[in-house]
């Protein structure tokens, strides 16, 4: 079916072959020099303008461009920062590492640091490139141009090895060697630099005071070790220590965490409800909103009608919150789970177990120093190994599916939506829809494309950290570093050489076919004849001068960062045109937290472009070494007044970002290695020179084995055994305190004890609750969300005797002045989002757990178990205990003492008791003791439950 050009298909074999010749440049990246010139002089510009925009609106806006200014303790607080467009730039350059190391904690130190090494790196790799690399470019292609009798080049052309032949291309080789060795060199500097850091961290005080650098994280346990008993064997079967371990085993929650999920979602759902409900009191609409109810909820099966939204979801709220209160009074007759904790007394035993159990699994478990409590994937703990390994491998058959794939969409965006006159080609009719309505179709092809792309890009982080989870992953930082695997392989595989070669691999693949037909040639004959080696690093030459300007355009990107025009335009539109709830409008004035994952993968992806075309165009290097001279500052002032580390990993990241660095300088080698073969053809030393690459893969693979061994024992274990050479004297213990360590309690899951939300409602609304609302708006809702029935009676105040309380439960009321992160950092519920996470776990802000608690008192025990400790303790709700009867085998008592060695005994590992609780106990079926004596208080709340038995 064939039609004229004025509104007719095109021959189907000439629309075959127009789509074939746009697949063979699908993303349109020919530049000319003109472009390059203004492609870099657009961004410096734009990027200089947004700078400005800073400079003006920072001084008067704190709340986005200062809030750890406001909001940070006093040991963290950041220097403080005048009103001058200038004032910030002190700080910035005159506040070195030793000053703001505990101030935005160790990962955003390393950041820095790593940041800091790219910019030296690229700056050293520009000098010797521009000084070496473009003269014999440069000579060699003029020398090529009086021979042959050229046109004048293009500049961008000159550089470029294209006319470089024989004897000249040791001058590659030279510089292979040069660049892979500056790269080693940095980073064995940045190398002894982090070990230093992590060292420092491993000795501080905050570390060597918390709980879980003291403790161990046992999973796999088989079912017959499952108790306490079970985890001390399987920590002594390492290594035998002076004192008796803490143990505690996990208990199972079952369906209490997705319990807990489902009251926050509905808590959420509503206040939107009633922001959006409530949003003039003065004039309500005419209908009470409505809703579906979820489809999680059993008592609407089926139900697909809508229902009152603010009736509806007051009573799921109500209801899960009964469930939950009575899933938390029954868990102590649950089962034991496959993963439990062991504390020590002393920094020393434990991560002496933790370092003997290195690459050894006692009794087919695990066993590793235990991270945060907050940085467990409490969920994925429970997983045996056969099914993390299915999971793991499920999970990665689809992430590289998705990296493999994506670029058949990419190219169509790149190809079609990009460039609309490609569809009109294909397609003469569209193009009469395109003429009737211009500047329509103008701005759908000047917006989507990009925004797709970007919406992908946001996203994709996001959807490697779920399937991180769902492969199994136990920690949240085990699971940041995976993402910064995922994000760098996809970049690379996509964004660099399916961007850059999929034209000339589409005109190869183009080529053979048509070749193929001749049935006198093997395919093997039409392959070689058709030189894809020769065509790969034509199109990467011929592809370099867009690099250049890609890169250059990243300096917008970081003008961007610092100017925080998203959080600026986002915050400005949602209050004038959405419905913000308190929570969010809370929410939006704490530190946001600093996504290292995505800011890595640039960095690692951004120094892998650069020196993959440093030999190609040496340019890369020049204008990403301005890239990481700008960024490096930047982001320092981000770290220091803006983002907050959600996850503190103590610098753990830096082995991901040391690897990815000897896999970029291994690829740079790869393609030296490539041009170097093609541009020998017929020369009588080719595999000479060829064989002269191969020490730099031995090189590299030495340079790795070297670090790991060196460095990475001692800035992961505090000491392998014995006292750590040129160690200072370990801080001062309280050991009465840490003998009345909960690991139980801290180590638990958070569903067991955390506060489930309350509603937030503005408190210019709270007049009309009364109205609007049929339920009660008067009891304790507490932290276990208790509706008492009789809620006639007025609850009294506990802050002020004698007088009747005010409204609260079940809503909480938030008046527009207090609609400030300061006034809500302490409490849990917030912490998620950024702020000063580490606020929840520094020694000096013990209740941080609880936050504000509403006006309920604090027993004895929960007091004691909230100091000197890192992690704060908590109390289990009414019917938990830390060691249920049921599965109470062996005493978790933290007075237990220590072990003495005794060799006439036939236990020579005795109980040294002592706090002497046992004094005036008798001999096992003896007889009745002949004194009592009486408990002090503090001994009273320090006996366990096996005592109390």
């Amino acid at each position: 079916m064939a039609s004229s050009r004025a509104g007719v298909l095109l021959p189907r074999d000439d629309t075959g072959k127009q789509f074939l010749d746009l697949m063979s440049n699908p993303f349109n990246t020919q530049v000319t020099q003109d472009s390059v010139v203004i492609a870099i002089l657009t961004a410096l510009g734009i990027s200089l303008a947004v700078f400005l925009v800073f400079l003006f609106l920072r001084p008067f806006n704190s709340t986005v461009y200062a809030p750890k200014l406001r909001h940070s303790d006093e040991k963290r607080k950041p220097p403080p920062i005048g009103k001058g467009l200038f004032a910030w730039v002190p700080p910035v350059f005159h506040y070195n590492e030793s000053q703001y190391v505990d101030k935005i904690g160790l990962d955003a130190a390393v950041f820095l640091r790593f940041a800091r090494m790219c910019r030296n790196m690229f700056i050293v790799l520009s000098v010797f490139g521009c000084a070496v690399i473009i003269p014999v470019n440069v000579t060699a292609s003029k020398s090529l141009q009086s021979k042959f009798e050229f046109k004048r080049l293009d500049p961008f052309f000159l550089m470029t090895p294209q006319s470089l032949f024989g004897n000249k291309l040791w001058v590659m080789i030279f510089i292979a060697y040069l660049f892979t060795f500056v790269v080693c060199g940095f980073l064995w500097w940045t190398y002894r630099a982090v070990h230093r850091l992590r060292r420092n961290y491993l000795e501080s005080p905050e570390y060597q005071n918390s709980l879980h650098s003291r403790t161990l994280m046992i999973t796999d346990i088989k079912r017959s070790q499952r108790s306490d008993h079970g985890i001390i064997e399987i920590t002594d079967s390492l290594r035998t220590t002076p004192e008796v371990p803490r143990a505690s085993i996990g208990r199972n929650v079952k369906d209490l965490p997705d319990l807990i999920e489902e009251h926050k979602e509905a808590v959420i759902e509503l206040e939107g409800v009633l922001s959006k409900y409530l949003k003039r009191p003065d004039r309500l609409p005419p209908s009470r909103p409505m809703c579906k109810p979820s489809k999680k909820d059993p008592e609407y099966l089926g139900v697909k009608t809508k229902v009152d939204a603010i009736d509806y979801l007051t009573a799921r709220i109500q209801g899960l919150e009964a469930q939950i209160k009575a899933v938390r009074e029954t868990v102590d007759k649950r089962d034991a789970m496959p993963y439990g904790f062991a504390s020590y007394e002393t920094l020393e035993s434990a991560h002496s177990v933790a370092f003997a159990a290195r690459g050894k699994h006692p009794l087919g478990t695990t066993v590793q120093l235990a991270p945060r409590p907050s940085n467990i994937i409490w969920k994925n703990l429970p997983l045996d190994p056969k099914t993390r390994r299915w999971r793991h491998i499920t999970t990665q058959f689809w992430i590289t599916l998705l990296t493999m794939l994506y670029f058949i969409p990419n190219a169509m965006i790149a190809i079609f939506l990009a460039k609309l006159d490609n569809i009109a080609t294909l397609a003469p009719s569209f193009r009469v829809t395109m003429q009737e309505s211009p500047k329509f179709w103008a701005l759908v092809q000047g917006i989507a494309a990009p925004a797709l792309t970007s919406l992908f890009y946001y996203f994709l982080p996001i959807i490697f950290r779920r399937l991180s989870i769902k492969s199994g992953d136990l920690t949240k930082t085990s699971r940041e570093r995976h993402v910064i695997h995922q994000l760098y392989a996809f970049f690379v595989f996509n964004n660099l050489f399916v961007f850059s070669l999929l034209g000339a691999v589409f005109s190869f693949v183009i080529q053979v076919v048509a070749q193929s037909k001749d049935k006198n040639k093997s395919f093997l004959v039409v392959v070689r004849e058709a030189k894809p080696f020769q065509m790969i690093v034509m199109t990467l030459s011929e592809f370099s001068p867009y690099w250049v300007t890609w890169l250059a355009q990243r300096n917008l990107g970081a003008a961007i960062d610092l100017s925080q025009a998203v959080n600026l335009a986002w915050g400005s539109f949602s209050r004038k045109f959405l419905n913000p709830t308190p929570r969010e409008l809370i929410q939006r004035t704490a530190p946001p937290p600093f996504d290292y994952a995505s800011y890595y993968n640039y960095f690692l992806f951004y120094s892998t472009v650069a020196l993959c075309f440093a030999t190609l165009q040496p340019l890369t290097l020049v204008v990403t070494a301005v890239y990481f001279t700008i960024d490096a500052s930047m982001k320092k002032y981000l770290l220091l007044y803006v983002f907050a580390t959600k996850n503190e990993s103590g610098g753990q990241f830096w082995r991901v970002l040391f690897n990815r660095l000897l896999v970029a300088s291994f690829l740079s080698n790869v393609i030296v290695a490539l041009t170097v073969y093609v541009r020998t053809d017929n020369y009588p030393y080719r595999w000479h020179m060829i064989g002269a690459m191969v020490p730099l893969a031995v090189i590299l693979i030495g340079f790795k084995l070297y670090c790991r061994h060196t460095f990475d024992a001692s800035m992961r274990y505090y000491t392998k055994g014995e006292s750590p050479k040129g160690a200072e004297a370990p801080a001062p213990i309280d050991k009465e305190a840490r003998r009345r360590d909960r690991v139980a309690v801290r180590f638990g899951n958070p569903a067991l004890y955390q506060k489930l939300i309350v509603p937030m409602v503005h408190e210019k609304s709270k007049h009309l609750l009364a109205e609007i609302y049929k339920g009660r708006l008067d009891g304790d809702i507490g932290g276990s969300g208790g509706y008492s029935d009789v809620y006639a009676m007025k609850r009294m105040s506990k802050d002020q005797p004698g007088k009747v309380a005010a409204p609260t439960g079940p809503f909480e009321f938030v008046s527009e002045d207090n609609m400030d992160y300061e006034n809500f950092k302490n409490r849990p519920e917030f912490a998620e989002h950024g702020g000063d996470a580490a606020s929840i776990s520094r020694p000096d802000t013990p209740a941080s757990m609880f936050g504000q608690d509403r006006g309920r008192s604090q027993s004895r025990d929960s007091e004691r178990a909230l100091m000197g400790g890192e992690e704060t303790g908590v109390t289990y709700p009414a019917g938990y205990h830390s060691t249920p009867s049921a599965l109470r085998e062996y005493s978790p008592s933290p007075d237990r003492g220590t072990r003495t060695m005794d060799s006439t005994s036939s236990q020579p590992y005795q109980i040294r008791d002592d706090r002497r609780l046992l004094g005036g106990a008798a001999p096992m079926g003896s007889h009745s003791p002949a004194t009592y004596t009486p408990y002090s208080p503090e001994q009273q709340d320090g006996r366990t439950d096996y005592f109390r038995r």
